[in-house]
């Protein structure tokens, strides 16, 4: 039996920071950061049935052509995707009533819908980049026995590529859903690895009034390649939710829009657009499967 401490349910049995109850949520779940953005999904279902928001975890389910789908806000953070994931697959996988692991375990579907900039001249402003690889510089994720789950060869030529100095704590590497990247992929979709990192100003090397531990890590980062994988863009989430996903057993798979290009220094001049075309892509896609 799991404790109360452990698994925190509130008065009317929702999981503590989601406040959501199974019912809620659908087996197919779209991830984004910010809670505005729940909305500029869920605008274009044909009906919403339940709709909840603590913190910043906003949640609508709803019907998009036949297709139940729930759109779900994680904040910023590997922090927050712990949370997250956690909860979700209680849902699915625990009896909160009896407080127990059920036998037949459900798999959800997950896919986060986010905007990067991307490190290449070849990733234009306007594309979208799928995560083959999660890789995460955040350390989170090794609270966790992950051995099973995570690409030792990617990690280790990181390590020695970048020189990382290991009391950051090691680098992991995580592949995305085989399942979902068949369902969503396309010519129009660039993939690549997809690094995570712990903070948005020194661990992704910005340098307001402190140093930093390697100045060069981004430059390093721009010239990694492994077996033709390169790392296409830097953000806060996917590896943990890789990460997560496979040790729990649930799908995920991360799609970006690329508004902004670091190599050429240009910036969409329509973002907005190019997120709103990622997500009725997504969203097609989800429906038809």
């Amino acid at each position: 039996m799991i404790q109360n401490s452990e698994l925190i349910l509130n008065p009317d049995g929702s999981v503590y920071h989601l406040n959501l109850r199974p019912e809620h949520i659908a087996h197919d779940i779209i991830f984004v950061g910010d809670q505005n953005r729940v909305e500029k999904i869920t605008q274009f279902f044909d009906s919403i049935e339940y709709s909840t928001q603590k913190r910043e975890f906003k949640t609508q389910t709803g019907i998009y052509k036949g297709k139940r789908i729930s759109v779900m806000s994680t904040g910023i953070g590997p922090d927050n995707i712990d949370i997250v994931i956690n909860e979700l697959d209680a849902l699915v996988n625990i009896d909160l009533e009896t407080r127990q692991p059920k036998k037949e375990l459900t798999s959800l579907n997950i896919i986060r819908i986010g905007t990067s900039g991307s490190l290449h001249a070849d990733i234009p402003v306007d594309s979208f980049v799928m995560s083959k690889f999660g890789l995460g510089l955040d350390n989170m994720l090794r609270s966790y026995l992950i051995d099973e789950v995570s690409n030792a060869a990617i990690e280790d030529a990181f390590i020695a590529h970048t020189n990382w100095d290991i009391r950051k704590g090691k680098p992991y590497a995580i592949a995305c859903s085989e399942k979902l990247e068949k369902i969503i992929e396309s010519d129009k979709i660039f993939k690549g690895i997809t690094a995570t990192a712990g903070g948005f100003y020194g661990p992704q090397g910005r340098v307001l009034r402190l140093n930093i531990q390697d100045e060069a890590l981004n430059s390093k980062m721009d010239s990694f390649n492994f077996n033709d994988e390169k790392i296409t863009n830097l953000e806060m989430e996917t590896a943990a939710i890789y990460g997560l996903s496979a040790l729990l057993g649930h799908n995920a798979l991360s799609l970006n829009a690329i508004i902004a290009n670091r190599a050429s220094g240009t910036f969409s001049e329509d973002p907005y657009k190019a997120v709103d075309e990622l997500i009725t892509y997504t969203l097609n896609k989800l429906a038809q499967k």
